[in-house]
């Protein structure tokens, strides 16, 4: 999305029934930027039992720092 002409990236926390919980804007889409995001969401809704995410990198990397890895699904 562009806010003032520059670019930004809309990180959203969906829950499994599709309704939109929070959202999140950044100037980069990266390990920083998702680590943040997940840090954010895990602290106002607690830890999920799922992580459903798309195949960005960024995100393996924040779950491998939180610890979970191997609650992700793409």
């Amino acid at each position: 999305m562009k806010l003032n002409g520059e670019t930004h990236y809309l990180w959203r926390e969906v829950d499994h029934e599709g309704e939109v919980l929070g959202s999140f804007v950044t100037k980069r889409r990266d390990r920083k930027a998702a680590l943040k995001f997940l840090r954010k969401a895990m602290r106002r809704h607690g830890s999920p039992e799922v992580f459903v995410t798309d195949r960005l990198r960024s995100y393996g990397a924040a779950l491998k720092a939180v610890g979970a890895e191997d609650r992700q699904e793409t």
